[in-house]
């Protein structure tokens, strides 16, 4: 399973840190990915990691603000979201791939087989 941790409640312009970590699994995954779910909208990629060699993917909206990053000893990824914007409120899911996909495929929900549980996020004004 993929348990998340993290997110909360902030101001605007403030930071914060989601972790993903794989329990229980046997092999490594191939790619990790960050998605957010805002009321009434598609779930989005927000940031993807290729895990053997660390190649990410950042959606334009967080670009610059937002990093994603792995632990190998931990089997973890972290999304380190900082200078928050009240648009950025959802619900933020990790999700987990084995098979091995690069940064163009991994964005897309749908190559995903693997969820975590979500987690909100919301930033005030």
């Amino acid at each position: 399973q993929l348990v998340q941790s993290g997110g909360g409640l902030v101001q605007s312009g403030e930071s914060l840190r989601l972790s993903c970590t794989a329990e229980g699994f046997t092999l490594n995954f191939n790619g990790i990915g960050w998605f957010r779910q805002a009321p009434g909208k598609e779930r989005e990629g927000v940031s993807c990691i290729v895990w053997d060699d660390g190649s990410t993917y950042h959606a334009d909206s967080v670009k610059g603000r937002f990093t994603i990053t792995r632990d190998n000893a931990k089997n973890t990824v972290n999304l380190q979201m900082n200078t928050l914007k009240p648009e950025d409120t959802a619900l933020y899911y990790c999700a987990a791939v084995f098979t091995s996909y690069g940064t163009r495929r991994l964005p897309d929900r749908k190559n995903y087989p693997y969820w975590g549980q979500g987690t909100q996020v919301t930033v005030s004004t």
